[in-house]
């Protein structure tokens, strides 16, 4: 497997451990964040030693990471059968309320449905201090951690082949600038100033990697993808493999999310190697350190500070982003997910014998 993870000894603790990765209806998030936090999951379980079995098999741990009804159930089975549950914590109602028409109105029932499903755990684990911070107020008993989604530093590894990939794929010349962005095609992911920021810099070429069902799309969405600037390039879903390369084609990577619980895309452009250029929001503070990226707050900072890198006037923070990714790579990652487990078990010692005994 592309980006796969160095097994780790029979000698580690999680060695053996039976876990339930459910994903269920989770097939339906594969090109979400939340998708690429369930395969990070599966790679740092493989390389902890662990087994991936199915609930029947009577797992040591069930892992639910959506929030669709059929989770919800798998967690009250799993805990009738005295199975320890942890829970990952990657939806907010703020992230929610700026992704799809009728979002807003939603809202409220949305943030009651996430305390139900978060409470299905005996553990919940969310990715970044800030997102604790929201799901804190959703009437959760249970034990809330941090713990990085992380990134496979090895598969998104920038280089010069996957530079030459993505620019010949795309027929761009090696003087002309390019910037790029990756997520769903909503107003929460900064697309609606994307647009507008390409429209103000036609000297680059504006790429976004990502799409969205054309029902689901908010009507000023739609209405500004009706009229995109010639230097816009949707480039719709694309493979691993070729958003790997996107990274490493491009000069600047430019986020303009409003709202996120961390951001996978980020660390997977940190490691990359290329410039980072992010909105400046609450969500990164105390990791996302401005000595590894660019930050900007309006749609005018963000074009000054994009002339800026694509110019070479702003300082190089790549060195420090690799720096700062690699601290996030899924093999050290792995380490705080087993101390996750320990604890746990330790917690329902009837149910498996001490981790390592």
């Amino acid at each position: 497997m592309a980006g796969s993870l160095v097994p780790a000894a029979e000698t580690h603790p999680d060695a053996g451990l039976r876990v339930c990765l459910y994903s269920g209806a989770g097939r339906l998030m594969e090109r979400s964040g939340v998708g690429s936090a369930m395969r990070h999951q599966a790679k740092m379980l493989l390389n902890l030693g662990s087994q991936l079995v199915k609930l029947w098999k009577r797992p040591d741990i069930v892992q639910l990471n959506t929030i669709f009804p059929d989770s919800v159930l798998v967690g009250v089975l799993a805990r009738a059968l005295g199975i320890p549950v942890v829970v990952f914590a990657h939806s907010t109602r703020e992230d929610f309320e700026q992704s799809w028409v009728g979002a807003r109105t939603f809202a409220p029932l949305f943030e009651k449905w996430l305390g139900v499903v978060y409470r299905r755990g005996d553990v919940v684990v969310t990715p970044t201090p800030y997102s604790r911070g929201i799901i804190e107020n959703y009437r959760i008993t249970a034990p809330i951690r941090v713990l990085t989604n992380g990134v496979d530093t090895r598969f998104f590894s920038g280089g010069h082949a996957a530079r030459a990939r993505f620019r010949a794929r795309h027929r761009i010349a090696s003087d002309r600038h390019v910037v790029l962005s990756v997520g769903h095609l909503m107003v929460r992911k900064g697309i609606l100033e994307y647009i507008d920021l390409a429209r103000s810099m036609p000297e680059a070429d504006f790429y976004w990697a990502g799409t969205a069902p054309n029902a689901a799309m908010t009507p000023d969405v739609r209405a500004a993808l009706a009229h995109p600037p010639s230097n816009l390039h949707l480039l719709g879903h694309i493979p691993p493999d070729e958003v790997r390369d996107a990274y490493a084609g491009a000069d600047l990577f430019c986020f303009m999310s409003h709202e996120e619980t961390q951001g996978i895309v980020v660390l997977e452009a940190l490691s990359s190697g290329v410039p980072v250029l992010v909105r400046d929001i609450p969500v990164y503070d105390g990791w996302l350190h401005e000595v590894a990226v660019h930050r900007a707050s309006t749609t005018r900072e963000f074009e000054t500070t994009a002339r800026a890198v694509l110019s070479g006037e702003a300082p190089d923070l790549t060195e420090a982003g690799r720096l700062l990714a690699a601290q996030h790579d899924l093999l050290e990652v792995s380490t705080d997910l087993a101390a996750v487990h320990r604890d746990l078990l330790e917690r329902r010692p009837g149910h498996r014998r001490a981790i390592g005994a």
